[in-house]
């Protein structure tokens, strides 16, 4: 396939950018900077801004699908959603955020006492473009939301996929960068949560 990776050149869209890569996937690698980019084999960098959501979308354009891997408090929903709409993509894949699971019936994660305060803006943010994209029809999207801890570590193939939930294994709710694109790219390959949000975690 033909994929295109809005932030690749930060820590999930790295990783985003390796296993597509890996999987023999052609990428097309989108930053501010490109110059950030690690340059792989199949790999076209380009640079790309939100805020010109006219020339992102011709950009987008002719591609099997679009993954973003962007902090959601630094960008604007409607304009980064008109580019993907108007580029014609069929699939749309997000790096979303784990503040909107639950951790117990009817209480999001974001709202518990073990949520860190200062992931909050961030966090509200992401659950904010999560009930945006829940309104758009015009796309088939796909937001995968990571365990509590998300950050550096193995790719280990071994992981647990939910839906609305928080995971938590006995090591907490964790899942690294390397697992979550694993997950991400196997749901590219074999989609099965089109117009949904799930989960990975250990």
């Amino acid at each position: 396939m033909k994929v295109a990776v809005i932030g690749a050149s930060g820590n999930a869209g790295q990783r985003l950018h390796k296993e597509l890569v890996a999987r023999n996937h052609d990428v097309t690698a989108i930053a501010r900077n490109p110059d950030k980019i690690e340059l792989l084999d199949r790999t076209e960098a380009v640079a790309g801004d939100i805020d010109a959501p006219k020339t992102l979308a011709k950009t987008l354009s002719g591609h099997d699908a679009v993954i973003s891997s962007v902090m959601f408090r630094m960008f604007d929903h409607e304009k980064l959603l008109e580019a993907v709409i108007d580029s014609g993509v069929p699939r749309y894949l997000v790096v979303g955020g784990a503040g909107g699971l639950e951790v117990a019936p009817g209480v999001r994660f974001l709202d518990s006492p073990d949520f860190p305060e200062a992931a909050r803006p961030e966090s509200e943010a992401g659950i904010a473009y999560y009930e945006r994209l829940k309104q758009t029809e015009r796309l088939n999207w796909t937001f995968l939301a990571p365990s509590g801890m998300f950050g550096l570590g193995a790719r280990t193939g071994a992981f647990r996929l939910g839906t609305d939930k928080l995971l938590v294994g006995s090591d907490g709710s964790k899942i690294s960068y390397e697992d979550f694109a694993v997950a991400m790219v196997d749901e590219l390959e074999e989609p099965e949560h089109s117009r949904a949000r799930f989960t990975v975690g250990y």
